[in-house]
C-alpha cells in the first residue's frame, strides 16, 4: 500500500500548536519505544505514547480522541528515558491544553437533575463545566 505524505499535512495546525505550547520538536522522535517501555500507566492507555508521537508526526488529529493523553500521569519517566531528550509528558500536557481550549462542554448544566444541583458543591459544578476530562 502506498502512503502519500504532504508537508502541509505533517505541519498541521495541531502540530504547530503542540510544538509551540510544549517547546518540543515532535519530529525529532524516531520511534524507539523507550517512552512506552518505561510508562507505568501503559496498561490503562488505548494507544502507546510512541504511537501518540507517530500520529502527531503523520498529521493524524485523531490523537485528540484517545484516552492516552488523559491517562498520562506526567511522571516524566518517558522524558528521562528518551534518547532524543523529548519531554513527552509536556507534549501530553500540551495536547490536553489544546483540547480544553476548544471550549467543549463535557457537562451540560441543563442535563443535571435539579435534586443533584441542590446537593453538589457549586465549585465542583463550575470546575466540571469546562475541565471535565474523559
Amino acid at each position: 500500500m502506498r502512503v502519500r505524505v504532504h508537508r502541509e499535512k505533517l505541519r498541521s495546525r495541531l502540530v504547530k500548536k503542540v510544538e509551540k505550547i510544549s517547546g518540543q520538536n515532535l519530529f525529532s522522535c524516531y520511534q524507539c519505544g523507550t517512552c512506552t517501555a518505561g510508562c507505568p500507566m501503559i496498561a490503562s492507555m488505548d494507544i502507546t505514547p510512541n504511537q501518540v508521537m507517530k500520529k502527531l508526526q503523520m498529521g493524524d488529529e485523531s490523537v485528540m480522541d484517545c484516552k492516552t493523553i488523559w491517562v498520562c500521569a506526567s511522571c516524566h519517566t518517558c522524558s528521562v528515558r528518551c534518547p532524543k531528550e523529548i519531554d513527552l509528558a509536556t507534549v501530553m500536557e500540551a495536547l490536553r491544553l489544546v483540547y480544553l481550549r476548544q471550549n467543549v462542554n463535557q457537562v451540560e448544566p441543563s442535563q443535571i437533575p435539579k435534586e443533584e444541583l441542590e446537593e453538589l458543591p457549586q465549585i465542583a459544578l463550575v470546575c466540571s463545566f469546562r475541565k471535565m476530562t474523559r
